[in-house]
Parts: structure tokens; C-alpha cells; sequence
């Protein structure tokens, strides 16, 4: 789905703008497809935690094709009508999270599918990159012609594997037992979700608004961090920068399957988001005393920032659900959380060019790495407190 979604984010479009405003044409172009793919998060909130098995690989295959289609109109339309594709673009985009999500949870090993899943999206963004650069370096293929390049060169891949996916068997009786049984949730069940966990969840929120702002700014202006920080010519960096954060982040996540008491391993995913909070800090006043690398830096806040927000959407709501046996699904909470974040994304980026545009993409990616690794570590902290203190049973594996 990457392939869909992000090569566009390797070209620089130097020197446009939109309309003759400050804010800069590539900006436009990741704020028009970001609001199509937080849109799709609010649309995923009722669509992917209704969608009943039958309906999956069809849909998965349909949203990808409507992404690959606006890649030809961004392709095509004059360059101010091209915010337009990549909003259509990211309509779709944003439920296939939620879908493929819904093959996973709930199950024994959904630690070490979840994780999997993860790190292939954290994979996934430097290669799709790379291959992006590729095609502009190696073949000439324009900037605006690139993104539907690389969609073709994937379309296949992505339906042998989406076929392959549909057909993992559903949670057996086992799974159940010790994961709670997952089903479609409706307007009632909902409601009575998040009047539950009303406070800690908008704490959890808030933190993950910043935290999805922050992984998106380093993904989409990853070219221009690098060139910044003297990597701008260096062949295969995304690819190499991402390998080395998706094993970062895959071994401990994978590692939470060796728990199998949900409250100890509820307890273990928030202590490793807050570690990962907190080496935001951490690795960032080392590059500023010249103790590592700008591209230690670069892998280093990546698997920290990875660490806070990628068991938002994999298992954080899901060993909720199975510690306190709410009827439903964790898509519905990821979805919410994204539908925010997503939001909080569009923010951050509108704030950088319109307010803090004489500062450069490094200074402010710096800055905002201080700022969000003390935030964000108090808030999951004092959610985690309030989520383990509200239901203390432990459901024991048989």
C-alpha cells in the first residue's frame, strides 16, 4: 500500500509554490493528501469496525485501485489542480490499515503479526523512496509521473499478497479464550467503548495527535532532513535508515508475545512506549553535543518515535480489549486515534510553513523532538496508570 502512498514524498518540486502563497507546493501536495487520508480515518471509524469478513479482500483491492487511478491524475492535471489527485489519493489509502488489522488481532500470536505488520510500513516508506528516486535518477521519469511508476511496479505484489492474506483462518477457540472474542461493533457498543476509557483514552489521544504529526513530518521531508544533515546525494539512505529502525522496533513488540498475562503485557507495551518517548530526548542531545551521527540520530529517533506510535495501531487496543473483555474490536480505537492524529498532522505542517517559515526543516524537526519526547511520555505514563488501575483483573491463560 506504501507504494500507493508515499514515492511522491522523494521528490522535492524546488522552487513552487501554491497559488504564489509561502506555503510551498510540496507542502501542499502532503497537507491535500494527508486531509484525504484523515478523512478516510473518520470514515474507518464506522466503515472498518462494521466490515464483515466476506467484504475485505474486495475492498482492499478496490481502495488501492482508486489510489493508483488519482496517481495518474496527479500526473496529468495542470500543477494546481494536482492537490485534488493526491487528496483523492489518500481517501482510499486510509482504511486498509483497519482492514488487514482485522485479519490479525485477537489471536495467540497477534504480538508477533502485529509487529510484522508494523515494521513492514516502517520498511516499507524508505524503499518505496528509494525506488521513487530510482526511476527519477536512473530512468528520467518526472517528478509527477513517478508516484504512478511505482504504483504499477507494485499493483501485482500488493493483490498476490492481499489474496494470500484472505485467507488466514479466523481466531480459533483458544485465540478466544485468552483474547476475548472479536466481533463488528455498532453505534451502541461504540459509545459505551470510549465512555469507558473516556479519560485515559484523551490522554493516549492527545500524545498520539503529536506523535503521527511527528512520524509524518519525518517521512514526508526525510529528503530534505538528510540533504540538511549532509546525506542528500548518499544512494539507498532511506532504505538503509529504515532497515535498521524497523528490526529496532520489531525485536521488543515481537518480544510482547512471550507474555501471555494480558495485564503484564498491557504493562509492558506502555513501558516501552514510554522508553522510546523518552529516547526522543535523549538521542537528540547527543547529535547536539556531536556524539553520534546525523544518521545514527536520524535511526535512533526513528525506532523512538516508532516505539510511542506503532502500539497505537497494532497492540496496545488489543491487549486492552482482551485485559478488560469490552465487546468489539481494537480497529474501531486505532481508528479513532488515527482520524486525530492524522488531523494534528495537517496542523503541524500548515504551522511550519505559515508561522516558523524562516526556520529550516532540520532546526524544526529538532526542536519539535524535545518537545514531543517530554509530552508525550508524561501523557502515556499517567494513561497507563489510570487504564491498569481501572479494571485490576488479570485474565490468567488456561
Amino acid at each position: 500500500m506504501y507504494a500507493f502512498r508515499k514515492p511522491f514524498s522523494a521528490a522535492q518540486f524546488e522552487g513552487l509554490s501554491l497559488l504564489g502563497t509561502q506555503v510551498e507546493l510540496k507542502t501542499a501536495f502532503v497537507i491535500s493528501q494527508v486531509i484525504g487520508y484523515a478523512l478516510s480515518k473518520y470514515l474507518g471509524i464506522k466503515i472498518c469496525s462494521e466490515m464483515t469478513r466476506g467484504r475485505r479482500l474486495s475492498m482492499l483491492i478496490g481502495l488501492v485501485a482508486v489510489a493508483e487511478i488519482a496517481l495518474l491524475l496527479f500526473a496529468v492535471l495542470p500543477p494546481q489542480l494536482k492537490i485534488f489527485a493526491l487528496f483523492a489519493n489518500g481517501l482510499p489509502l486510509g482504511m486498509v490499515w483497519g482492514l488487514v488489522v482485522w485479519y490479525l488481532e485477537g489471536r495467540r500470536t497477534s504480538e508477533l503479526l502485529l509487529a510484522g505488520l508494523s515494521c513492514s510500513f516502517i520498511l516499507a516508506s524508505g524503499v518505496v523512496k528509494d525506488v521513487g528516486r530510482w526511476l527519477m535518477g536512473a530512468h528520467g521519469v518526472s517528478e509527477f509521473w513517478m508516484p504512478f511508476a511505482t504504483g504499477l511496479i507494485f499493483l501485482l505484489p500488493f493483490v498476490v499478497s492481499t489474496f494470500l492474506l484472505d485467507q488466514l483462518p479466523d481466531p480459533d477457540d483458544d485465540d478466544e479464550a485468552e483474547r476475548t472474542h472479536r466481533e463488528p461493533m455498532d453505534g451502541a457498543n461504540r459509545m459505551s467503548f470510549l465512555k469507558r476509557f473516556l479519560v485515559p483514552l484523551a490522554m493516549l489521544f492527545f500524545a498520539y495527535i503529536f506523535l503521527t504529526a511527528y512520524r509524518d513530518f519525518r517521512d514526508n521531508y526525510g529528503v530534505e532532513i538528510f540533504t540538511e544533515l549532509g546525506y542528500g546525494e548518499k544512494p539507498g539512505i532511506f532504505s538503509m535508515s529504515e532497515i535498521c529502525v524497523a528490526f529496532g522496533v520489531l525485536v521488543p513488540l515481537a518480544l510482547l508475545f512471550l507474555i501471555r498475562d494480558n495485564f503484564f503485557g498491557l504493562l509492558a507495551a506502555f513501558a516501552l512506549m514510554i522508553c522510546g518517548a523518552l529516547s526522543l530526548g535523549v538521542s537528540t542531545l547527543l547529535l547536539d553535543r556531536g556524539a553520534i551521527s546525523g544518521l545514527t540520530w536520524m535511526i535512533l529517533v526513528g525506532i523512538g518515535s516508532y516505539l510511542a506510535y506503532v502500539p497505537y495501531g497494532s497492540i496496545l487496543f488489543d491487549r486492552i480489549i482482551a485485559k478488560t473483555h469490552v465487546i468489539g474490536t481494537a480497529v474501531f480505537a486505532i481508528y479513532v486515534a488515527d482520524a486525530l492524529g492524522y488531523t494534528g498532522s495537517v496542523a503541524i505542517l500548515l504551522f511550519k510553513d505559515l508561522v516558523a517559515n524562516d526556520v529550516t526543516r532540520l532546526e524544526f524537526f529538532r526542536t519539535f523532538t524535545y518537545i514531543l519526547s517530554a509530552g508525550s511520555a508524561v501523557l502515556i505514563l499517567a494513561s497507563a496508570i489510570l487504564i491498569l488501575k481501572k479494571d485490576k483483573t488479570r485474565i490468567r491463560p488456561s
